[in-house]
């Protein structure tokens, strides 16, 4: 806007440039979804290591594939992770665990047997001072202690009270509590007494309040498809509709010598394409050797573009089991894979190859020799090799439709990532253009600054060619957006790249030469 001219001399206008940095999303925040030992239930709780893991959720559970999938994600080289915990109630037992502390009826926070653990104890060594700060008397008002027995955490909230105030206690609970929840208000609510000499606080039943037989909640029953494909109530896969993005999704079967359903990879593998991420599929548990991998690739439940199959399993000790050596699903080690690769090559570079080793992993549950590799991979299927000096790697990048016979352009795993990588960037990127003037300015605008982030892209390597207009080209001009586009209220802009398609065949020509004899 021009200043406002009044008085003889020297007036500033500042003139904006235009330029709006795009900046590149994330490329490797996988989503796990699967039961878990406890923490919130269809919510997507972001984590950046295992040990956060361990805190929120519980850590390692034989009833949990997931629980070994987010391990192997993070041991391979994961970074950030969503994790959303399903759960399947047993009808005969309660979903939450309750206590009785005194006539204050507190219940677990979240469903599952770890509830069980928890006990409650309630004095009055309460401050006057803080009672009358909220109006109240000092008997209005008590501590509460929760403490989880089976692994020590330990919550004290200080001058709480059933009273309207801004220490009411379910509110409190609600707010800070990681343990407990208040059922119901009552009052009176008693004191504990002091333990017996002989036992601590949270061994006397006279100290504390533990959770009685018949309120103690079970760890629920194994997962059904219609706990993930509840739409309407953003349960299941849904419940990453209230994550902002993630990039990569992990679903481990239900029980570790199990697959999941065909109809949920497909339906998986559409939301993924909904929502610009990739599927990483595991190989179902009758993949036993090349063969049954051959003839079941057809019924895998989807030719998505947006998802890849690896095979076979993963051999690894179980802790859980005095480290026998049982068969675990893949996909969390190689998303873990995915990130590592992200980190130190890009986007572009394909997930594979002898950089691509799997941690952890001492061998695989099916051997496979080159032959038998070069059957599956022209059908789409990546295989864990385990090769000389370097041991188990990923050595296929083939998205589903790495078929050599459907002939798709989205064949390759980096080129298809690379892409909505591209296009969640450029998605985030240009919302300020919606409601801006549909005219030269802008296009202008536009072309500079996506014309830059493609150029920044174009000098990291990620395209083919020796200069930008090999490489890639942006255009939004009257060309592309017509008369008749901008009275409909539309701006149209096109964006091309030339990708890097990974080396998967390398031939080396030798010739023997003739030396010094004359010809």
């Amino acid at each position: 806007m021009p200043v406002a001219i009044s008085y003889p001399g020297v007036y500033i206008e500042e003139i904006p440039s235009g330029v709006r940095t795009i900046v590149g999303v994330a490329t490797s925040i996988t989503a796990f979804i699967g039961r878990a030992l406890r923490g919130p239930v269809d919510e997507p709780i972001t984590i950046n290591s295992y040990g956060d893991y361990e805190r929120i959720f519980g850590g390692l559970w034989l009833k949990s594939p997931m629980s070994f999938a987010v391990r192997d994600f993070y041991l391979n080289g994961g970074s950030q992770a969503i994790i959303v915990r399903l759960f399947q109630e047993d009808e005969s037992l309660p979903e939450i665990a309750e206590l009785n502390a005194n006539e204050l009826i507190l219940e677990a926070a979240y469903p599952g047997a770890w509830g069980n653990y928890l006990r409650a104890r309630i004095d009055y060594d309460v401050s006057v001072d803080k009672a009358a700060d909220f109006g109240l008397e000092a008997t209005d008002m008590f501590n509460l202690t929760i403490r989880d027995t089976k692994t020590g955490e330990t919550e004290q909230f200080r001058n709480v009270t059933i009273e309207d105030s801004p220490q009411r206690v379910d509110n409190v609970l609600k707010n800070r509590s990681n343990l407990m929840r208040v059922q119901n208000l009552i009052f009176p609510i008693n004191e504990h007494s002091n333990p017996t000499t002989s036992e601590s606080i949270w061994e006397d039943n006279n100290a504390s309040s533990p959770v009685d037989e018949p309120n103690k909640a079970s760890d629920g029953q194994k997962l059904e498809e219609s706990n993930f494909t509840e739409a309407g109530d953003k349960k299941g896969l849904y419940a990453l509709e209230k994550a902002d993005i993630f990039n990569l999704l992990c679903i481990p079967p239900h029980e570790t010598t199990n697959s999941i359903e065909s109809s949920l990879v497909g339906t998986a593998a559409s939301y993924c394409e909904k929502r610009r991420a990739m599927f990483i599929v595991d190989s179902p548990h009758g993949w036993s050797n090349k063969n049954s991998a051959k003839s079941g690739i057809s019924g895998i439940g989807t030719k998505s573009k947006n998802a890849a199959v690896f095979f076979p399993r993963l051999k690894q000790p179980n802790p859980q089991r005095s480290n026998q050596i049982e068969d675990f699903v893949s996909c969390g080690a190689v998303a873990g894979v995915f990130s590592r690769t992200d980190t130190q090559r890009g986007v572009w570079k394909a997930p594979a190859g002898l950089e691509a080793s799997l941690v952890g992993v001492p061998q695989l549950s099916v051997p496979l020799t080159d032959m038998e590799n070069g059957e599956l991979n022209p059908l789409g299927v990546n295989c864990l090799r385990s090769m000389p000096a370097i041991g188990p790697v990923v050595w296929g990048s083939r998205t589903l439709q790495g078929d050599d016979r459907l002939a798709s352009e989205w064949k390759y795993i980096p080129i298809r990532r690379l892409a909505l990588y591209i296009e969640e960037s450029l998605y985030r990127g240009t919302q300020w253009v919606v409601f801006e003037p549909n005219d030269e300015p802008l296009w202008a605008q536009i072309r500079l600054n996506l014309g830059a982030f493609m150029h920044n892209l174009f000098r990291q390597d990620a395209f083919q060619g020796s200069t930008p207009r090999e490489a890639y080209f942006v255009k939004c001009d009257k060309e592309t957006t017509t008369q008749n586009d901008r009275n409909l209220g539309i701006v149209n802009i096109v964006v091309g790249f030339a990708p890097l398609k990974p080396a998967e065949f390398v031939i080396i020509k030798i010739q023997q030469i003739a030396g010094d004899i004359q010809t």
